[in-house]
């Protein structure tokens, strides 16, 4: 069985304070070019991934059994994975990769939402839980008891994209780290989060409707500042002090820009046809900067994570016959 998943750009969070009995509320979009990971039943648990993902897939599979009664015997292979805490999404990605396919090999059915808060995913933002169910743009609805709800989800424009770019700094936070912040802490504020709600629902959301990537950008960085300031205390200013001249240079050359989650990914929206001449005076921007940084393309994904069988063709072959 094959599993292969999105990448997730995250766009925002909009309440950290709670105020009207719901924290966070969180936007995301998934891209093109997550993991991709072979699981089958085996005669014992054998893991061929780097020591992050080793750690992480151990993890699952032991507290996927206690909860599910799945049992602990797997070849688990990473054929293609998302670094590790560079904003992309990575471990949310590779839980509910692992636990979805563990699932269907038992014949579990389950739902999604429920594995992931049992998994202890999706506590603070669903951008990640409903991007790996359905792709496109997703937008949740805070945390209350349990998972945060889902409230939209859109098509993302096919000729839209994301410029990249991953500089070579310090990784954003570990899970644990995270945790500290969104749960130890009392942070935000009311007035800035009225303010991304106006700019999300009367801004963005119409944007994205009718296809015009002018407003969307604008209002995309202009939500983002908003929640950089949210986050100010805890990274040093509106965007990570190590990143910030980026988010600066593809506000420039780009439709609109931010930093996704904890960075240190930064993004700028442009339309895909454009890519290969933004990158070029990109990398020259951040040449005269003498930042080393990874640039590419991150093409939207209007599907959520596929499970098939190895055999492509034989499922294809199963499937018409049906």
């Amino acid at each position: 069985m094959i599993v292969r998943t999105p990448r997730r750009l995250h766009l925002g969070m909009i309440d950290p304070t709670g105020s009207l009995g719901r924290r966070f509320g969180s936007i995301g979009v998934a891209l093109e070019g997550g993991y991709e990971i072979k699981v089958t039943p085996a005669g014992s648990l054998t893991i061929e991934a780097d020591e992050e993902d080793r750690k992480v897939i151990e993890r699952v599979v032991k507290e996927l059994n206690l909860k599910y009664e799945t049992g602990l015997d797997y070849y688990i292979e990473v054929r293609r994975s998302i670094p590790r805490h560079i904003g992309l999404g990575s471990t949310t990605q590779l839980t509910l990769a692992i636990a979805s396919a563990i699932l269907r090999i038992a014949k579990k059915e389950v739902p999604i939402e429920d594995v992931a808060f049992s998994l202890g995913r999706s506590r603070e933002s669903g951008a990640s839980l409903y991007v790996f169910k359905y792709g496109g743009l997703v937008i949740d609805g805070g945390v209350k008891d349990k998972y945060p709800p889902l409230v939209m989800r859109h098509e993302f424009p096919e000729n839209w994209a994301f410029l990249l770019v991953i500089p070579k700094v310090k990784r954003g936070l570990s899970e644990e780290e995270e945790k500290d912040i969104m749960f130890g802490s009392n942070f935000g504020k009311v007035e800035i989060a009225k303010e991304i709600s106006h700019r999300l629902l009367l801004g963005l959301i119409p944007a994205l409707v009718e296809r015009d990537i002018e407003s969307f950008g604008r209002f995309l960085s202009e939500i983002q500042e908003l929640v950089g300031s949210h986050f100010s205390t805890f990274q040093g200013g509106t965007f990570r002090e190590d990143i910030g001249i980026i988010v600066e240079i593809l506000k420039e050359l780009t439709y609109g820009a931010g930093q996704s989650s904890w960075g240190p990914t930064v993004y700028g929206l442009i339309k895909k046809e454009e890519f290969n001449l933004v990158k070029t005076k990109v990398i020259d921007s951040l040449n005269d900067y003498g930042i080393k940084a990874e640039v590419e393309l991150g093409i939207p994904r209007n599907k959520g994570a596929e499970i098939v069988g190895e055999n492509l063709f034989l499922e294809r072959l199963i499937s018409g016959v049906k």
